[in-house]
């Protein structure tokens, strides 16, 4: 036999010594884990002390429980109740809506209408005071002189604005003077306020 040195034994003791405490920690782990699953076993097949089992504890109510319970129960109701009147209220003002953009509709279209009708009129006042225009212009002076003396002297003059030059001139020299001023200062007038530029 080959005798060992004392160095060569140091040498191989730190590689053994690791592997033997690597070893003792396998070993004692497979124990445990044998341990606990025999626990486990007899846990799950019903083992003697599963057969004494405590009876569950009863939950003894102070009635503020109950109470509590009650008021939510209430605030619940309540909620609905604003939701319901809520959606009530919300169904109402569609319904508002609704009514209220088809009367709009009408009075638009009713305004167009009354345009269109307040159009026609004026053209059709238009058409007619240019006809008495035309008719005093083929009178004679004289005649239509005596008419505009009874005529009030802002509809006269709203008459001669639209009379040709001449034919005006020959009506205002046929007025009396007073009534040919003051419907002359109506005429110069008429335009006095409106914009220069």
């Amino acid at each position: 036999m080959t005798k060992t040195t004392p160095a060569k034994r140091a040498a191989r003791r730190p590689g053994r010594g690791a592997l033997s405490i690597i070893a003792v920690l396998l070993a004692g782990s497979g124990v445990l884990r044998i341990g606990l699953g025999t626990g486990h076993a007899l846990a799950k097949t019903g083992g003697a002390d599963a057969s004494v089992a405590e009876p569950p504890e009863i939950c003894a109510s102070d009635g503020g429980a109950l109470a509590m319970l009650e008021d939510l129960r209430a605030r619940e109701e309540r909620l609905i109740l604003r939701e319901e009147q809520a959606a009530d209220r919300q169904q109402a003002l569609a319904l508002a809506k609704t009514e209220i953009d088809q009367k709009l509709a009408a009075l638009v279209a009713a305004e167009e209408r009354l345009a269109s009708t307040l159009t026609l009129a004026d053209e059709a006042a238009d058409k007619d005071v240019a006809r008495l225009v035309a008719v005093y212009e083929k009178m004679k002076p004289k005649d239509a002189a005596l008419l505009f003396e009874e005529m009030a002297p802002d509809f006269a003059a709203g008459f001669l604005a639209r009379m040709k030059p001449e034919a005006a001139a020959a009506v205002m020299a046929g007025l009396e003077p007073q009534k040919a001023y003051t419907i002359s200062v109506l005429l110069a007038g008429r335009n006095a306020g409106a914009p220069r530029e």
